[in-house]
């Protein structure tokens, strides 16, 4: 009985700290960013400064060092696709309704029975009010991107994401080992090694998805951008970094960098389908490359991240906390994802699956291989 109350009183506990940390993040959601990313960029470099670390140099240097390593990349970035993708964009943008006029000519053009047999009478009709709905929305659309690309700043700080990040990441990755020692220094004597352990199969869990995942972003972005380039398509480097990035989200994001590509495609090659087609067989060449090449390897089984679990973590983080809840659902999925399957061993060895009156057996998580620096 005393168990059960101890275990009542823990859960009440950590459910109410739960609580109290999505209020935190919903109210300071506008000013958090710069803090997250540079915690975000703190973990992804840890590795490094502590690698350097072991080679003899302090922590401050090895800290400044990744921190540079990260700066200059950056500036390289900056200088050399910066200015391209930012004159794909503005094209894209004042393309666009063009571009969708001509689509929607396509799908009312009588010369198509192919198209009509595909998407039925009704929808391919040539009615002048689907055309004047598709230019207004092509309109609008159109507006709603130049007044984000003009405005955004309104939005997100660029200056203070750009300048305060790093400073914050240096500085984390400086007393990164004082502030695990002091958050473990926290943790109740009797239950240190369950939350340790807990801990680690966190770190593992994120590790392995997220340096995995941008590695895979990063390859892929870079094989759409050059091939379709190549082919000679509008915006391809555009089309093609844009995809790879957002192929962070499962299914989802490879499927919006196809059908952009495809759209850009069709109003740009037609009708001289073989291009079009190349386009098509390029993405179904990235997908088979990601699922059955980068992902196993860089990402591999063992994250214990299911893809729908993640579709609903970045979708309701992204829709409760913005763009700071983009960048907190990876982790967040994952601490949640690890701690379920140990309350659900939990369960499953206590007196209340088995429908005894023996008291809660407590158990140990499964030991998770160690994180790799």
């Amino acid at each position: 009985m005393n168990d059960a109350i101890v275990l009542r009183r823990q859960t009440a506990f950590w459910l109410a700290a739960l609580a109290f940390l999505m209020l935190s993040l919903w109210l300071t959601a506008e000013v958090l960013l710069p803090f997250v990313a540079g915690m975000a960029l703190a973990y992804l470099f840890n590795p490094l400064a502590a690698r350097l670390e072991r080679l003899g140099i302090g922590r401050t240097v090895a800290s400044l060092i990744a921190m540079f390593v990260f700066v200059m990349c950056f500036i390289v970035l900056l200088l050399l696709i910066m200015p391209i993708l930012i004159g794909q964009l503005g094209a894209l943008i004042e393309n666009l309704p063009s571009y969708v006029s001509k689509l929607q000519s396509l799908l009312a053009d009588p010369s198509s029975p192919w198209l009509r047999k595909v998407l039925g009478e009704n929808f391919v009709a040539p009615d002048a009010s689907l055309g004047d709905l598709v230019k207004q929305s092509a309109g609008w659309l159109s507006t709603f991107l130049k007044s984000l690309w003009s405005g955004g700043q309104t939005l997100i700080s660029v200056v203070s994401l750009i300048v305060i990040t790093p400073v914050v990441a240096f500085y984390l990755l400086c007393d990164w080992d004082r502030m695990i020692a002091a958050v473990d220094s926290w943790i109740p004597l009797e239950n240190r090694e369950t939350v340790r352990e807990l801990g680690r199969q966190i770190d593992v869990a994120i590790a392995g998805f997220v340096r995995g995942q941008a590695t895979v972003c990063l390859l892929l972005g870079s094989f759409y951008a050059v091939s379709l380039s190549l082919t000679g398509l509008n915006f391809g480097l555009l089309i093609g970094l844009v995809s790879g990035i957002i192929t962070f989200i499962p299914y989802i994001g490879s499927m919006t960098g196809l059908l952009l590509a495809i759209c850009v495609a069709v109003a740009q090659f037609l009708p001289e389908w073989q291009w079009i087609v190349v386009v098509i067989v390029i993405f179904f060449v990235g997908q088979f490359i990601e699922g059955y090449i980068l992902a196993p390897k860089l990402v591999g089984e063992s994250v214990g991240l299911h893809p729908v679990w993640l579709m609903f973590a970045l979708f309701a983080f992204g829709y409760l906390f913005g763009f700071v809840g983009l960048l907190l659902a990876v982790p967040l999925a994952a601490a949640i994802g690890v701690l379920a399957r140990f309350g659900l061993k939990r369960y499953l060895a206590s007196a209340y699956y088995r429908g005894e009156d023996n008291p809660v057996v407590p158990m140990k998580p499964t030991r998770a291989p160690e994180s790799v620096d």
